[in-house]
């Protein structure tokens, strides 16, 4: 897809985001839009995966450890066509596979995820799988900067260094916002680089909203032969629309039906002038 494209294609994921989650009555909204540039990218343009080549043993893997926001990946697995999309109208329904949180029943679902800080350790078990077995696949995850403080992270951290990784990327969404504040103040984790770096990993940071920015990140993997890759995409949580940007209180609210009407109507407009 071409940046022209991948714009596009973003504001409707957005817009979809909030036509699920206001259906529903429940999801988390601020972060699904701040990650939803970064998921847009990796599916349109990045990951060698498909419905059909779901069960392929060449695959690349996406394991989502930020789970909560699922919402985002949904929209996404269900444009590629994982299931349909009319799916989603059961979202965190009773009985509904479609739950708030991913899991493996829903096609396209690589691991249940959700319990933050395990989405790092299930992925470096993939990677090593890979080289075990021989296969050039790659394997991808998405982390939350406010499940980072999760001790888990920094044992799979040194253990993807140790066997050095050059198969693996993870990717923090850094929108600086969890449930109960700035992650500056819940438990600071910068300078997240120079951790991550300590730790063995190659280390860039993009602009997570930039599609040229993280078309190129992705293009130079590995960044350096013999390590795991970081990339820590700078957001913002309610990307893209304007009343729910940077504020704390869309980590998981649900608009009401001005607000939804307002938020549709200003990606209405985003798509007019793209």
């Amino acid at each position: 897809m071409t940046e022209k494209e991948l714009k596009r294609k973003s504001v409707e994921y957005r817009k979809k985001i909030l036509k699920y989650i206001y259906g529903a009555k429940a999801g988390h909204t601020g972060g699904s839009l701040s990650c939803i540039d970064i998921l847009n990218v990796l599916y349109n343009s990045v990951l060698n995966v498909s419905p059909e080549g779901f069960h392929s043993p060449d695959r690349d893997r996406y394991i989502q450890s930020k789970g909560h926001c699922v919402e985002a990946l949904y929209v996404v697995l269900a444009d590629k066509g994982f299931f349909p999309e009319k799916d989603l109208e059961t979202l965190c329904q009773y009985k509904s596979h479609y739950i708030g949180h991913p899991t493996r029943k829903v096609h396209g679902v690589e691991q249940n995820t959700g319990a933050l800080g395990h989405g790092l350790s299930l992925s470096v078990g993939n990677a090593i799988a890979a080289r075990l077995d021989q296969k050039a696949y790659r394997v991808f995850t998405l982390l939350g900067d406010g499940e980072l403080p999760e001790g888990s992270n920094w044992e799979a951290a040194l253990t993807a260094s140790h066997y050095k990784l050059d198969n693996l990327c993870a990717i923090i969404d850094n929108n600086k916002l969890q449930i109960s504040g700035r992650t500056i103040d819940v438990c600071n984790t910068d300078p997240i680089d120079k951790k991550f770096e300590s730790f063995g990993w190659a280390v860039r940071e993009v602009d997570g909203h930039d599609y040229a920015q993280l078309l190129e990140a992705f293009a130079s993997l590995p960044f350096e032969a013999g390590k795991p890759s970081l990339i820590i995409a700078h957001t913002v949580k309610g990307k893209g629309i304007s009343y729910m940007e940077d504020q704390i209180k869309w980590h998981h609210g649900v608009p009401g039906e001005d607000q939804y009407l307002a938020a549709q109507s200003e990606l209405d407009q985003a798509l007019e002038i793209i």
